[in-house]
């Protein structure tokens, strides 16, 4: 075999892309055949489901082999995965965007169409016969879990640069739990809720928005969990712990969707606030704060690729 000349992996051929592409086709046929209650709907959805999550443990195993024992995640190639992890959370942003937007949308310019159907008023949200909850009962707790959770995984990255692999532990240990207490509180609050998903754009922009945060906050929390098993083997160093800075990227862009949820949603600051919006987001406001936006996140972007301070405790392992 002839010695490579490059800093790059190129990975060896693996089934597990065409095996994922095969899952998730069988996901979305089921899902749909299960709305539209066809038979055998629900068994394809759930069996498509399963051969995903047995996809994501191979091929994420296949990628700690590559990094803990093959020491294949070169700094280029720890720095194009430090890449695609932010665009896969660019992605998520965009994601929630679009409930955000569903949801300021219905409740501070309702359209006539909303309102014949779902009775909303110009100045009246939520629409009448909703109850919404108290935000300052299980929503203003679940708001500290998650708050309290961010520290602790903080803390044990912190750890982790002091090389404190116990502390490490015990950090993970109390991020993994401060997470399934959010999920428990989560569901307790969906089995008591006052109306149901079909009841009106509020309803439905609620379930979606909180729902599919719910989710993130389950995904986070399995990532923390494999991110602990690995602590306790002694995978990570002060040197190389992408894997788990990944892990805490994506913890804290869950912190900060659930708080815009708790302040526009359960709060209604956009309706509170709607006058003052009104005034501030003009188109011509609008533009030039998109036009700096991309000009900032193109600047920093290029900074965080080619830093090589950043580069030092970046390496995925």
């Amino acid at each position: 075999m002839s010695q490579q000349t490059h800093p790059y992996h190129l990975v060896h051929p693996s089934p597990w892309p065409a095996l994922a592409a095969t899952a998730l086709l069988m996901v979305t046929i089921g899902m749909a055949m299960f709305m539209h209650q066809k038979t055998g709907g629900a068994f394809l959805a759930a069996g498509g489901f399963a051969i995903v999550l047995y996809t994501m443990f191979v091929w994420w195993r296949d990628v700690v082999h590559e990094a803990h024992v093959e020491h294949h995640h070169t700094r280029e190639v720890s720095r194009g995965l430090r890449a695609g992890m932010a665009l896969f959370i660019t992605s998520e942003v965009l994601f929630f965007a679009a409930f955000f937007w569903a949801f300021f949308g219905a409740s501070t310019l309702p359209k006539l169409p909303l309102a014949d159907v779902w009775a909303i008023q110009p100045g009246v949200w939520p629409p009448q016969g909703i109850h919404p909850f108290d935000p300052f009962h299980l929503p203003f707790l679940n708001t500290l879990i998650l708050l309290l959770s961010g520290s602790t995984v903080t803390w044990a990255h912190y750890s982790i640069l002091q090389n404190h692999r116990k502390e490490t532990i015990q950090a993970l240990w109390y991020t993994v739990i401060l997470g399934i207490s959010f999920t428990a509180c989560q569901a307790f609050e969906y089995t008591h809720a006052a109306f149901g998903f079909k009841q009106g754009i509020y309803a439905t922009t609620f379930f979606m928005a909180t729902g599919f945060h719910g989710f993130h906050v389950l995904v986070g929390t399995i990532f923390l969990g494999v991110c602990l098993v690995r602590a306790t083997k002694g995978h990570f160093t002060p040197e190389k712990h992408l894997g788990f800075e990944f892990a805490a990227w994506y913890w804290h862009f869950v912190d900060v969707v659930w708080l815009f949820l708790f302040t526009f949603v359960y709060l209604n600051m956009a309706n509170r606030l709607m006058p003052i919006f009104e005034m501030i987001f003009t188109g011509t406001n609008m533009l030039i704060a998109l036009l700096l936006l991309l000009a900032a996140s193109g600047y920093w972007g290029w900074k965080l690729l080619t830093s090589r301070t950043f580069d030092k405790v970046a390496h995925y392992h």
